[in-house]
């Protein structure tokens, strides 16, 4: 049965305060409190658009161009967004040498920002505030590229080896970054509380941290304004705000 309010941030606190290891997992829950919507909810970006596929981007000029439209588009919002409760918890747990990392599908940088170091987030769909290039890997800042397609309409290629540059997310159809996942894994591995926050836990292969972390004999606890569909696995349950919740359960 899920918990909310006072009672499930107690409840989040004791189980924090006896584990040793915490992993804790965000989606896009824990950052539509700081303004940045949820892709899927009403008014998100997907109900508007259909997501454009790695192969369309890679194989289209017209769909990279779109894909740089949109990206540009979201320029101001993720702009303003600045990290919430939720995020200064999530830093704090690290700080604190509670939290050993945090696994994030999140692609806005603010757990970055809060003072999370980068070592410490593992990034499993990738960063949206630079972009890469798909041949050589060398990174690009997004400053220089907008100006490009600005004066030109069409984003430069890459200034290494003249490949294609793209954001640094991992788009639908595109392989997931093999590092990252592994360095997830490991640290899901080797916690015993596993702690979710805004995820739906519907995007797979991501959403089976919870699944491994929990066989592995860790406890789970999932905190979403909705409920998921491994609620039932999860040892505690909150659906409630996660600024609301992490600021009671956490000391910062």
């Amino acid at each position: 049965m899920a918990v909310g309010g006072l009672q499930g941030a107690l409840a989040l606190r004791a189980l924090l305060d006896g584990a040793r290891r915490v992993v804790v997992f965000t989606g896009a829950g824990i950052s539509t409190e700081s303004g940045i919507p949820d892709f899927r909810s009403p008014g998100g970006i997907w109900t508007r658009m259909a997501p454009i596929d790695f192969r369309d981007f890679v194989g289209s000029a017209e769909m990279r161009r779109e894909a740089w439209r949109r990206r540009f588009a979201m320029e101001e919002q993720l702009a303003l967004a600045r990290p919430n409760a939720g995020h200064e918890a999530v830093a704090a747990l690290v700080a604190q040498g509670r939290a050993s990392h945090v696994i994030t599908q999140n692609i806005d940088n603010l757990h970055q920002d809060s003072g999370v170091p980068e070592d410490k987030v593992i990034e499993i769909h990738g960063n949206t505030r630079y972009a890469k290039c798909l041949e050589c890997g060398a990174r690009m800042e997004l400053a220089p590229i907008r100006a490009h397609f600005e004066a030109h309409g069409d984003p430069p290629d890459c200034e290494v080896c003249s490949g294609i540059v793209k954001t640094a997310t991992i788009s639908f159809g595109q392989a997931m970054p093999e590092l990252e996942m592994a360095r997830a894994e490991a640290a899901t591995l080797a916690c015993d509380l596993f702690l979710v926050l805004g995820s739906s836990l519907v995007v797979y292969p991501a959403a089976g941290f919870p699944l491994l972390a929990k066989r592995n004999g860790a406890k789970l606890a999932i905190v979403n304004r909705e409920p998921t569909e491994q609620d039932g696995h999860a040892d505690l349950v909150i659906h409630d705000s996660i600024g609301k919740v992490m600021r009671e359960a956490v000391e910062f």
